[in-house]
Formats: C-alpha cells, sequence, structure tokens
C-alpha cells in the first residue's frame, strides 16, 4: 500500500469517528429541544398573567414605586446578557453578546452608564478576555435552567433597581436573551424589564385602552404598595426564568443545527477522501502493472538477447 493511501485512510478514519461524535451531539441537543420546549410553554402563561397583574396594580393606583416610576433623568442602566456555559452551538453565543453590546452603545450614547451581569461562561470569558467590568455572574446551568437559578440571578438585580443611584443603583433593567423562534429559528431580543412599561401598545390611547381593559379584574389589599412590593420581585423573577428556558431552547436548537452542519461536512470529507484513496490505489495498482510489464519486457528481451 502507497503512503498516499496510507495518509488517506487514517483521515477516512478520523473523520468518521468526529462524525459518530457529531452525530451523537446532534441527536441530544434535538431530545433536549422538546424538553426545553415544553418548558418554555408552561413557564409563558405565567410570566404573562403576572406582568398582566402588575401592569393593573400600577395602572390603577397612584403608587409611586422604584420598579414602575420612570426616572426623570436616568443617568445608569443594568443590562443582564445570557449566553451559554457550552460551545459548538454556531453563533448563538456571539450573536447574543453582540446584541448586548450594540444595547450597551445605546445606552451610553443617551448618557447612561451601564452596569453588566452575565449568565453563561461564553459571556463571562468574552468580557473576562477583554477585560471589560461585569458587576456579577452565574454559570453552570444555561442549558437546563431552574426557577431557583432565576431567583439567584433576579436577587442582585431587585437590590440595584430599589437603590438610589448615589449608592451604586440602577434606574433601569435590560435583559438580552436568544428568543426560540423555531427549531431552525432563533434571534438575540433585547427587552427592557424595569421600570415596567405600563402601555402594551403604543400612545396615549391605547394606555388607556389597556387600563380600562385590566382594571376591573383586580382589586388591592391591603394597599397597592404592598402589592407592588409582594408581586414586582416574582415578575422580575418569571421573566427572567423565561429567558432562560427560551435561551436554553435556542441554545440546544442552534447546536443542533451545527452538528447537523458539521456531520454533514463530516459525510461531505469522507466521501472526498474516499475518492482520493481509490485514485490513489488506482495509481498504486497502474504502477505495479506497469513495473510488471516493463519487468517482462527486459526479461524478454534479455532471453532474446541470449538466443544468439
Amino acid at each position: 500500500m502507497g503512503a498516499q493511501l496510507r495518509v488517506y485512510k487514517r483521515r477516512i478514519k478520523s473523520v468518521t469517528a468526529t462524525k459518530k461524535i457529531t452525530k451523537a451531539m446532534e441527536m441530544i441537543s434535538a431530545s433536549r429541544i422538546v424538553k426545553a420546549q415544553r418548558k418554555v410553554a408552561a413557564s409563558t402563561p405565567y410570566a404573562t398573567e403576572l406582568t398582566r397583574a402588575v401592569t393593573a396594580v400600577a395602572t390603577g393606583s397612584n403608587t409611586k414605586h422604584p420598579l414602575t416610576t420612570e426616572a426623570e433623568s436616568p443617568v445608569r442602566s443594568a443590562v443582564l446578557l445570557i449566553t451559554s456555559d457550552r460551545g459548538l452551538a454556531g453563533g448563538y453565543s456571539s450573536n447574543a453578546i453582540k446584541a448586548a453590546a450594540r444595547l450597551t452603545e445605546r445606552l451610553r450614547a443617551e448618557g447612561k452608564e451601564v452596569d453588566t451581569f452575565i449568565v453563561g461562561r461564553k459571556g463571562v470569558a468574552y468580557y473576562g478576555f477583554r477585560e471589560l467590568k461585569v458587576a456579577d455572574s452565574w454559570t453552570g446551568f444555561t442549558d437546563n435552567p431552574s426557577y431557583a437559578n432565576a431567583k439567584a440571578v433576579a436577587a442582585p438585580l431587585i437590590e440595584a433597581i430599589e437603590k438610589d443611584t448615589a449608592e451604586g443603583g440602577v434606574d433601569e433593567l435590560h435583559i438580552v436573551f436568544t428568543e426560540f423562534v423555531s427549531m431552525l429559528t432563533q434571534t438575540p431580543v433585547d427587552n427592557r424589564l424595569l421600570p415596567l412599561s405600563l402601555a402594551e401598545k403604543k400612545g396615549e390611547e391605547a394606555a388607556e385602552t389597556t387600563k380600562s381593559e385590566i382594571l376591573p379584574l383586580f382589586d388591592f389589599e391591603p394597599s397597592a404598595e404592598d402589592v407592588l412590593d409582594a408581586l414586582l420581585p416574582r415578575y422580575v423573577e418569571s421573566r427572567i426564568y423565561n429567558a432562560l428556558l427560551q435561551a436554553a431552547a435556542s441554545e440546544h436548537a442552534s447546536r443542533r443545527k451545527a452538528m447537523k452542519s458539521a456531520t454533514d461536512n463530516a459525510g461531505d470529507l469522507i466521501n472526498t477522501y474516499t475518492r482520493l484513496a481509490n485514485a490513489a490505489r488506482q495509481a498504486d495498482i497502474t504502477q505495479e502493472i506497469s513495473e510488471i510489464v516493463g519487468g517482462a519486457s527486459a526479461l524478454a528481451d534479455a532471453t532474446a538477447g541470449s538466443d544468439y
């Protein structure tokens, strides 16, 4: 066997082993997407209704609460960025990081300082490598987050917005995560969680319509302020939890897509190396035949010469 043929065979063996790994990872991610989708579907109604209830309390009372009151001149914002703990998910984390960078640039252009909070080792590593300041970070649960994880993330954010900016607090809370649209589409988005926007649609008329639709459904006891104190932390936790679940589903979908692409590429590479190996084998056989024919011809000539 020629040296070139041995090289191709080693490469085929190596790529075949890689293909098995990427195929297995693709199948694992595909199975996890289904579980993540179920969790997203289960958490979304709770987050939606809780948002509706908090909006009703804030709209139906004159209570000024730090989690619903717009600052006259906001000077500091908190940005929560959700990335992944692991790689091999295509551009999932990098796209979220880019979305956070655009949001940060926009906020700074408005004259606001930005405190960045990060979920996921990829985001932490990115900011750490570039020596960018991070207020707090969490890792180890991005592919399967729990409500306890959401509470842990929400706690310092709620504390920050309840503080005065002179004491290190923030006026706004934004969250950047990857929204799960479908198995093929995952979109990085940035949403402002706090202060809570009281109008679901643009314009004063839309705000009045929202108010009239929501108010008859709720009574506030013992007081609107007490209700806000109780509901708003739950609101932040539920929204962060829903974002973590959406991000987890998006991560699995991105990884499945990346691993499928890697598996397909490995298959194409195996076919290419197989063709090259066949060509090398053909060349070796042709050379051996040529050597045999040449040797036979030389022997025939030598034998014919000895007859004289």
